[in-house]
């Protein structure tokens, strides 16, 4: 396994319940834990997680009864009952990572490159190192190595806006979020613009009432060639490329994001963002690889698919990747090559329809790079998108 993140890591839990010997290799010298953020969960990831033996379910997340759409002025214009659950990366990510020996993984591993035969697949580090196998599953990521080599043509795609995020403690919510609204998915619709509120689960990965966290994501659109750059460079005139370390973003940045917020959402939601100490910047992204085995390589996770975040699938779908593998491979009997046409098969259908379904969810964001005021009716209409369970990840 190229990549010791959660794609990884469910890619060795699934083939080591098939039998097979792996180990993972990942570029990072620590072990990801303090990385990531607030995610979504749904049967589908529980459903892997005890497939796999690794203790992670509802009680490790948050329910959500239902979504709403906070006004303006604060009150709720819509609600929709759902069925989902908030947890935290870390807290998925740490599970798998107990549950599989150490023996199994080496850090400060950077691959340069892959070598692919008949008979097997070796890859080559740059520390002069190399590991061999008979079968290589890259799950390293969006800005995967791995498929650099193998599809070189293949880019991540800028959507045409960002995503501010930011938490709080539970404790620092405003009284009426912790009353009304902390056990819900809260959504704003200013102009042009998606705000959601969500709460995650606090220190040491509690669920508790009182203990946890308030985390807001809010999609503003940013023009690629201007703007995105700019958020991008720190006080010290640097410029960082696509994603700046947030506590490098500009303090100007933040005092407009701020006074923004206080104009243009309901006073729950601006006191947020007012109350967040250290916003976070990230360029959205998407991208669909066109093929995803070559030989005996396996492109896996976001490594092969990045869809946006709206879909609210990232995690889920990495697990969902590496249950087919797995099955597919059982099925054949460990014959590699039927096994990986199957799995490329599935998987591409997949990775295709989910990246399509979230930029049908983000279309209105994204045509709002030129800051063109959309209608009332086309607010409502992203207001039924993102309130109806459409959002969620299906099974498979």
């Amino acid at each position: 396994m190229i990549g010791g993140s959660v794609g990884g890591r469910f890619a060795a839990h699934m083939l080591r319940s098939i039998g097979w010997d792996v180990f993972v290799f990942e570029r990072s010298g620590d072990d990801l834990v303090r990385r990531g953020a607030g995610i979504g969960a749904n049967d589908a990831l529980f459903s892997v997680m005890r497939r796999i033996g690794v203790p992670f379910d509802v009680s490790n997340a948050i329910a959500l009864p239902s979504r709403v759409w906070l006004e303006t002025n604060g009150n709720i214009a819509a609600e929709v009952p759902t069925s989902g659950f908030a947890t935290a990366w870390a807290h998925v990510y740490q599970a798998l990572r107990d549950a599989l020996p150490g023996e199994c993984c080496c850090f400060d591993r950077t691959l340069v490159h892959v070598e692919d035969r008949a008979d097997g697949v070796t890859a080559i580090f740059a520390d002069g190192s190399s590991a061999s196998g008979s079968l290589l599953i890259a799950a390293d990521g969006i800005h995967s190595t791995v498929r650099r080599q193998l599809l070189p043509e293949v880019v991540p795609r800028y959507a045409g806006y960002v995503a501010w995020r930011g938490v709080v403690e539970e404790a620092d919510t405003p009284l009426s979020v912790q009353s009304r609204l902390f056990d819900r998915v809260t959504f704003c619709f200013p102009a042009g613009e998606l705000f959601l509120g969500i709460p995650n689960p606090g220190v040491n990965h509690s669920v508790l009432p009182g203990c946890r966290r308030y985390y807001f994501c809010w999609y503003r659109p940013v023009d690629y060639q201007g703007t995105l750059q700019d958020l991008c460079t720190d006080a010290t005139g640097r410029q960082h490329g696509l994603a700046i370390p947030p506590p490098l973003i500009r303090h100007e940045f933040i005092r407009e994001l701020k006074a923004t917020a206080e104009a243009v959402l309901a006073p729950e939601m601006a006191a947020i963002v007012a109350r967040t100490e250290q916003p976070l910047l990230q360029a959205v992204f998407d991208l669909e690889s066109p093929q995803l085995v070559f030989g005996r390589v396996v492109i896996l996770g976001d490594a092969a698919f990045v869809a946006r975040p709206h879909v609210v699938a990232g995690v889920t779908k990495a697990a969902l990747d590496a249950q087919c593998l797995a099955d597919s491979l059982a099925a054949a009997g460990n014959d590699v090559e039927p096994a990986l046409a199957h799995y490329d098969t599935e998987r591409r259908q997949f990775g295709c329809s989910l990246v399509a379904r979230a930029r049908h969810l983000g279309a209105y964001l994204e045509a709002n790079q030129t800051h063109n005021k959309k209608s009332a009716a086309k607010r409502t209409s992203l207001a039924t998108l993102c309130l109806s369970c459409a959002t969620m990840v299906p099974r498979s």
